[in-house]
């Protein structure tokens, strides 16, 4: 589990074309002291599992699922990313429960600076739409931010400028694709309600054969 934290802003040093999958080397001094072959780090939201370390580096084998489902396939070499750890059990949670598994892509459709802030609006696929509301929690490129205003095709984020400074969101210009992953606990409540409803039917179903 992340927490949509940002710790470090690292490169994409080199991507190894294997056909129907990728292997990436990224460069991140900061989430790899310490790290192990099979950790896991989140780049731009997507949780990667660690081949092996070198020199401030990691590499990660990316499967076509991903490559399809995230945004990574559009990186190249020099491309700057998010990087994450996992949250330590006993940590504190400083923004909210990511699970590094991407739900879809959007794309950047407008960017509206402010005096201390930009205002920035996303496309939402309409699989996703009924996930985000206002006020709730949504993960951009593995950074964790409150939806301003949620709409049945895009949404809105307000970036401080730490978010713009230490994040690959400082970067991203009008038309750019972003990772985007959804609360989880919304889906979890919808399958339990969905689930309930099925329950209730059935059991008026076997209500009304005992009559």
């Amino acid at each position: 589990m992340f927490t949509g934290i940002v710790e470090e802003l690292g490169e994409v040093a080199a991507i190894e074309d294997l056909g129907d999958a990728a292997r990436f080397r990224l460069r991140g001094p900061v989430v790899t002291e310490g790290a192990r072959h099979g950790d896991s780090i989140a780049v731009n939201g997507v949780c990667l599992t660690v081949v092996d370390t070198e020199g401030g580096e990691f590499t990660a084998d990316v499967m076509a699922e991903t490559l399809k489902r995230s945004s990574l396939g559009a990186l190249s070499t020099g491309s700057r990313v998010n990087l994450e750890r996992p949250m330590a059990l006993g940590g504190r949670l400083g923004g909210h429960l990511v699970q590094g598994h991407v739900d879809g892509t959007g794309t950047i459709v407008e960017r509206t600076p402010g005096e201390h802030w930009e205002l920035v609006r996303i496309s939402l696929p309409d699989q996703l739409a009924r996930y985000v509301v206002e006020k709730g929690s949504i993960t951009v490129d593995g950074v964790s931010l409150t939806v301003v205003e949620a709409a049945d095709d895009s949404f809105t984020i307000s970036l401080i400028p730490t978010t713009l400074a230490l994040t690959t969101l400082g970067l991203k210009q009008t038309g750019d694709p972003v990772n985007l992953e959804v609360d989880v606990l919304a889906k979890y409540v919808e399958r339990l309600l969905g689930r309930g409803s099925r329950d209730t039917g059935v059991l008026a179903e076997i209500q009304e054969m005992d009559r």
